[in-house]
């Protein structure tokens, strides 16, 4: 089977760490050229639905078809001691030994959106050391936490039974973002009205192009998995025949390129904004903040994050 050495392995560890520690710069400059070849799968949902396991699952059919994968696991931080069990790595036990598989955990580290702040690096990486497929678990994630959609190529959102009030985990967001549905634990009796609840949800969205496609799965059993990797296959396709990766990635491209910038941005502002003195408004003092970097312009409400709507209510 296809596989890397511990060398490369060992090389490709030290480059993400870099990337996590803010010193990524040198190496994403050198290896971007590179990258763009992997297939990028993104993996969310709420929490508890199984995301590792299903991560797991699929890896290992992966693997069977003798392609490489890089998996990326975030995990949330504590808000209050800031660390992360990462134990997203205990479920992927059995692909440790692997060489064809390299997996990495990350601690969000407070970012939101369900991924690190290094996530999009750490897939640039894996892409350009030649992994062939790349997968990226998200946090349990809620209904707005959408930044997935701006790293991986195909957005697989795992769904679970009898986890409470369905109308509120499929609200606007994290449903827009779906290439793929995926309702896990199917062996669970409430099973099929999740199903039929989904593609209720879905006939009041008016898709421009791909319309999602719902597997069911029993992750445990690997059930359903080679279901999803052909819907995983066949929305790659869909993307490279209509030409519109070209336009996701573009898109992808720009969020992160706004990222970027508006990271070193808000670390100057931050510098500046501690050194003013006490009892002026605030807008005057933004103000005073924007002048000293020579920029007019007017202050008002934050702009709002840009979000990738790739599906519209019917009607509005």
């Amino acid at each position: 089977m296809a596989a890397f050495d511990r060398a490369e392995q060992r090389a490709l560890a030290r480059a993400i760490t870099h990337c996590e520690s803010g010193q990524g710069e040198p190496l994403i400059r050198a290896l971007f050229d590179r990258a763009g070849r992997a297939m990028t799968i993104g993996l969310t949902g709420p929490p508890g639905v199984g995301k590792s396991t299903l991560t797991a699952a699929l890896v290992a059919h992966i693997r069977r078809l003798d392609k490489t994968v890089g998996v990326i696991s975030v995990d949330p931080s504590s808000p209050f001691s800031h660390g992360a069990l990462l134990g997203d790595r205990i479920r992927l036990t059995e692909h440790f030994v692997d060489p064809g598989v390299f997996i990495r955990s990350m601690a969000s580290r407070g970012h939101l959106g369900g991924v690190a702040g290094a996530t999009a690096d750490a897939a640039t990486l894996m892409d350009a050391f030649g992994y062939d497929v790349v997968v990226v678990e998200t946090v349990g994630v809620g209904q707005s936490e959408i930044e997935i959609a701006e790293i991986a190529d195909t957005i697989l959102v795992a769904l679970q039974p009898g986890s409470g009030d369905t109308v509120q985990m499929l609200k606007a967001g994290i449903l827009e973002i779906a290439d793929v549905f995926v309702v896990n634990k199917s062996d669970h009796p409430m099973a099929l009205q999740l199903q039929r609840e989904i593609r209720s949800m879905m006939e009041m969205l008016d898709f421009g192009g791909w319309v999602p496609q719902l597997v069911a799965t029993q992750a445990i059993e690997a059930t359903g998995i080679g279901t999803l990797w052909d819907a995983i296959v066949e929305h790659d396709a869909y993307l490279r025949a209509s030409g519109e990766i070209a336009h996701k990635r573009r898109g992808a491209y720009e969020h992160r390129v706004r990222a970027l910038a508006l990271g070193a941005l808000e670390r100057r502002v931050d510098g500046v904004v501690a050194t003013l003195p006490d009892g002026r408004d605030p807008y005057a003092a933004a103000h005073d903040v924007l002048a000293r970097f020579g920029d007019d312009v007017a202050v008002g409400e934050p702009p709002l994050r840009r979000a990738p709507v790739r599906a519209t209510v019917k009607g509005l």
